[in-house]
Parts: C-alpha cells; sequence; structure tokens
C-alpha cells in the first residue's frame, strides 16, 4: 500500500538495524543524488544494494501510481533479494519480483495492482513489455545490477528492447563487482560518475593452498572441512557432475551439506538457500551460479575444489568471503601434479592436522503451509512455537516467510515433539500443516 509521505533515511535503515552507512555507501548516495549516470564497482557483501535503494525510493513520487522505478538483475535469485531488502526497508512503496521459472499467471496477479518498483530479469520484463501487462512512462530510473553478469549470460537483445521502451529515463545506475567493464552505447550512459572499490577487497582475504596427494582431491577435501570446523562456507565447482560426485562423498562421510547449480528447479535452488542462511547446512557444493548476487550469510571461507577456469571467476568465488571489514580465507585445492593458473599467485601452503572439531549443525528446518497471503506474520510463527510447541528463545532459529509459506530452523533435537505440537493448529484463521523440511 502506498504512503503519502517519505520516509527519512534514516527511518528506512532503522528498520534494517543499520546506525551507519560505509564510506562506500554515503559516496553512492551522494553521486546516485546528484548525477544522472552513476557506475559503482563494489565487490559482492559491501552493501551495494542499500546503497542504490536509499537514493531511487527517496526520489520516488508517492502520488504517481505507476511503475517508476527498474531494476534488472541476471538471476531470480538476485531478484528475490532485493525484493526482501525492500520489503525489510517498509518505504511505504510496493514492490515485485518477476523472473523466468514461476507461471507468469502470479507475475499478473502481483502486477495487477501496479508496484512503484519491479525487479526482473531482463527475460521476463521483456515478456511483459510485449504483453503490455504495465506502462513505462512513469520510470524515471533504471538500475542494471551486475550488468555485465546479464551481458555475459546472453540478456543483451532483451536489455535492448527493455530501453528502447524507456523514453523518459532520468538515471541510470550500473553495478558490478568486475573490473575492467565495457558499458555498451545502447544503455545510454554519457559524463558517468565511476565509484571504484574493488581495490579495497584483498585486504582482509586469505588464500590458502591445500595440497592433494590424490588426484581425485576427495579425503583431501573432508580433512580440510574437519580443519575448518563448524563453520558456514561454500565448496566452489565447474560442473554439475562435479557437485554430485562431491556431494556422493560426503554423505559416505555423514557430512551435511546443500547443492546449488542451474539445472536446479527454482523451487529448490531457493530451498537450498534458505536451509543455508538458517544454519541447517553450513556447507553448500555451488557452481559459480552461487559467486555473486546471493542474499546469504557471512561466510568464513570458501573452497575452489576445481580451480576457475577465468581470473573473473576466481575474484568472484573470494567475494564470497572477506566482505566488508570481516577476515575470510579462501582455499584452494591443488592435487600435487597440478598446476597453478596465473592469476592464483598464492605461496601459502596450509598443512592439515588431524581432525580437530565437528561440522554438524544443531538446527533443522520446518515448513508452514501458510505465510504472508493468509496474514500471518513472524511475531504469529514465534508465538505458536514458544507457546504450544514449548520452544525457549533461543530455540528459535531464523523464520523466514513467503507468500504463501514459511520456514523455521529449530534444534535437531525438538524436532519430532514440536511438529507432534503444532502441526495441524491455526495460525490467524488458517489450519497448518508443519512438517520437516529434507
Amino acid at each position: 500500500m502506498m504512503t503519502h509521505f517519505r520516509k527519512t533515511q534514516k527511518e528506512l535503515l532503522a528498520k534494517l538495524s543499520i546506525t551507519t552507512l560505509n564510506q562506500m555507501q554515503e559516496e553512492v548516495v551522494l553521486a546516485i543524488s546528484s548525477t544522472p549516470n552513476t557506475v559503482l564497482l563494489s565487490p559482492t557483501g559491501t552493501g551495494k544494494t542499500v546503497a542504490f535503494l536509499l537514493p531511487t525510493i527517496g526520489a520516488l513520487d508517492p502520488e504517481c501510481t505507476e511503475v517508476q522505478l527498474l531494476i534488472l538483475v541476471p538471476s531470480r535469485e538476485l531478484a528475490i533479494q532485493i525484493e526482501q531488502v525492500i520489503r525489510q526497508m517498509g518505504s511505504g512503496y510496493k514492490a515485485n519480483a518477476i523472473y523466468g521459472g514461476r507461471p507468469i499467471s502470479k507475475d499478473k496477479i502481483d502486477l495487477a495492482h501496479t508496484p512503484s518498483i519491479i525487479i526482473g530479469t531482463p527475460g521476463r520484463v521483456a515478456d511483459h513489455l510485449r504483453r503490455e501487462t504495465f506502462v513505462t512512462s512513469s520510470i524515471k530510473t533504471l538500475v542494471l545490477d551486475e550488468f555485465d553478469k546479464s551481458l555475459e549470460v546472453g540478456f543483451e537483445i532483451q536489455m535492448r528492447e527493455i530501453l528502447e521502451h524507456l523514453q523518459v529515463l532520468e538515471k541510470r545506475i550500473l553495478t558490478s563487482a568486475t573490473q575492467n567493464i565495457e558499458i555498451p552505447s545502447f544503455v545510454g550512459v554519457e559524463n558517468e560518475v565511476t565509484i571504484d572499490y574493488l581495490h579495497t577487497k584483498t585486504n582482509s582475504l586469505a588464500i590458502e593452498i591445500v595440497n592433494s596427494k590424490e588426484k581425485n582431491k576427495l579425503q583431501a577435501l573432508v580433512d580440510l572441512l574437519y580443519h575448518i570446523g563448524n563453520e558456514p562456507g561454500i565448496i566452489f565447482c565447474n560442473f554439475k557432475n562435479t557437485i554430485n560426485y562431491v556431494s556422493d562423498f560426503l554423505k559416505q562421510q555423514h557430512i551435511p551439506h546443500g547443492h546449488f547449480y542451474g539445472a536446479m528447479e527454482q523451487i529448490e535452488r531457493e530451498r537450498a538457500l534458505i536451509k543455508f542462511r538458517n544454519g541447517t547446512h553450513q556447507i553448500i557444493i555451488a557452481t559459480d551460479l552461487a559467486a555473486r548476487g546471493l542474499d546469504i550469510p557471512e561466510l568464513n571461507f570458501i573452497i575452489h575444489y576445481q580451480l576457475p577456469l577465468k581470473p573473473e571467476e576466481f575474484t568472484h568465488r573470494n567475494g564470497r568471503t572477506a566482505r566488508m571489514n570481516a577476515q575470510g580465507t579462501a582455499y584452494v585445492l591443488k592435487w600435487t601434479g597440478e598446476q597453478l593458473p596465473d592469476f592464483i599467485s598464492s605461496k601459502n601452503i596450509l598443512k592439515l592436522q588431524d581432525k580437530q572439531s565437528t561440522i554438524f549443525p544443531k538446527w533443522v528446518t520446518l515448513y508452514i503451509s501458510g505465510g504472508r497471503k493468509d496474514k500471518i506474520s513472524k511475531g504469529d510463527i514465534a508465538g505458536l512455537f514458544f507457546k504450544q510447541g514449548g520452544l525457549k528463545s533461543d530455540e528459535l532459529g531464523v523464520i523466514e516467510l513467503k507468500q504463501d509459506c514459511a520456514f523455521v530452523a529449530i534444534p535437531k533435537e525438538r524436532a519430532i515433539s514440536v511438529i507432534e505440537k503444532t502441526t495441524n493448529t491455526r495460525l490467524k484463521k488458517k489450519k497448518v500443516r508443519i512438517t520437516l523440511l529434507h
């Protein structure tokens, strides 16, 4: 629902539990507010989303009933993430994410009450423009988030088509986590202000080489995981088949983990990220699809199980750890007969000790068959689990509320009894099923 007043930057940040902006964010807010074209180069995880949302939401007209801000992104996960951040801000402006992989009928329901902000993948946005689902006559601001990735994955034709529809654009904001970018002429960026924070990235990142006697590197991987212990991290592979191969071995070792790669169904990918965010899985095995643009927690480490093929891939993978000013480690698993590419220059060799710690997360995820559309809130869910489920405050983990369902993390040993006490009860007016998410 629209509000007819503008919330201050301080009010928007308070909803995100942010008290002060970092230096990059302050520069970006100033640049976007004062210039028509801004290019932001900054590593993943440095707060780019908040940086471009603050000034663009602040510039929206609360009296306008049409779409005013269009944000194009290369993946559905990034679209969902940005939509969630906007909702958390509580700006009063309606925002909807639209992307391939879900029925277009769902988009039409969401867009029937016209949002002020649309976040979408170029393919799906172009499709809606052809169908004339929404008009572009009030879109004055365009954000191309991770725009180089959109070009890389083949969205140039759709992006050209979309730009042709945007006849009243006043601001263009482009973001990237990559150096040496080329901005295509069709984007229409001229006299841009470039804010480059890529150079700040490597200060807190350690790169360690882990040698493996075996060519398949599986045992070295397990030894490394035990060396690291119960910390969140990503194991990067180049191919889906490798992910399955590594996963089978980790299952044999009884090491819990999730998967993330392009061929997975959208719902499987979303649920893998939910379980990763809430600590049900501390480890996720992924292709480079997870190297940027995902809403996942601060990571202590990433592991290159397979060596990246290009320097950009190495940079983006490493960008998942040592975010902002935090410390993080990128481990490079190398068979002793393998040659490191030139762009991996670290001389730090890590000698693995015997097993040092456990890697067994305490949480499991429960699925609840009701969500935002049923007027259910996080407070309602917490109340049910405290009162009826008998959980203590430190036993209720992350709650994620979706449109038609919700997910809750609770301690593994409490799962059976809590499900028995809470399933088939009412939340608001809806009778909900509560089950274990496998």
